[in-house]
């Protein structure tokens, strides 16, 4: 039973969440605060994070830095209605999706969902099939661990959206992939005329990858096309 933290300081919508997503054979921890939230953490073990983004006190931009600092955990970001920066504020930091208040509940049920089938948390992997592992300009990459290895074979922290975008790179090497693609195979859905995910999830796994330089040689930016992983991959 996945084990997930809410993280709002509105009572009623941790309430809410705790009573809906219990149903849904989910655990719920809440926290009204940063540190309730870091209490809790550091007391347990979760497959997901839910966070509020705009709190009292330790917001919720300074708990998502905290939380990157600390585990790869996935993150799904509450932000306020229609607002684009919130969003991308929220992306930049690590979260791996977002929902914008008033929301369903079952929407926030469909996306924890979707965040825990992308990121393997709370699957059984003891009988993993199809475990693969890629190389790549000498990195390595082992899916059955979920591991990214630099060329001096030191472990990099990647989250679960960084870790999807950049298996979907390395499954289609020197490919053009644009946006809409690249949204569709990590989120299955389109993408809003002004929804830079994909931009903010490739430059931070560029960072991770050490390829954020003005001329970037592993992901390169096809202008008006989207992105290309421009390197060959082994695949075994």
């Amino acid at each position: 039973m996945p084990h997930i933290l809410v993280v709002d300081d509105d009572r009623e919508i941790r309430d809410l969440l705790a009573k809906f997503l219990e149903r849904q054979r989910l655990r719920v921890t809440s926290a009204r605060d940063g540190k309730e939230a870091r209490r809790a953490f550091l007391n347990g073990h979760f497959q997901l994070v839910v966070l509020d983004l705009m709190m009292p006190g330790e917001d919720g931009p300074e708990l998502a830095r905290w939380l990157r600092n600390e585990s790869s955990v996935p993150i799904i970001m509450l932000t306020a209605m229609a607002e684009e920066t919130d969003r991308i504020i929220g992306l930049e930091l690590g979260a791996d999706d977002y929902v914008t208040k008033p929301f369903n509940p079952r929407e926030l049920l469909a996306r924890i969902r979707a965040v825990l089938r992308r990121t393997g948390e709370g699957e059984d992997k003891s009988h993993e099939g199809g475990a693969k592992t890629y190389k790549f300009s000498g990195w390595l990459l082992e899916t059955a661990r979920r591991r990214l290895l630099d060329p001096a074979g030191i472990e990099v922290a990647i989250t679960g959206g960084e870790y999807e975008l950049l298996v979907a790179l390395l499954d289609r090497p020197n490919r053009v992939l644009t946006r809409d693609m690249l949204l569709d195979l990590l989120r299955g859905r389109q993408a809003g005329p002004f929804d830079r995910a994909i931009d903010v999830a490739v430059s931070r796994l560029r960072r991770k990858l050490e390829d954020d330089g003005r001329h970037s040689q592993l992901i390169k930016t096809v202008r008006g096309g989207g992105y290309v992983l421009s390197t060959p991959v082994e695949r075994n």
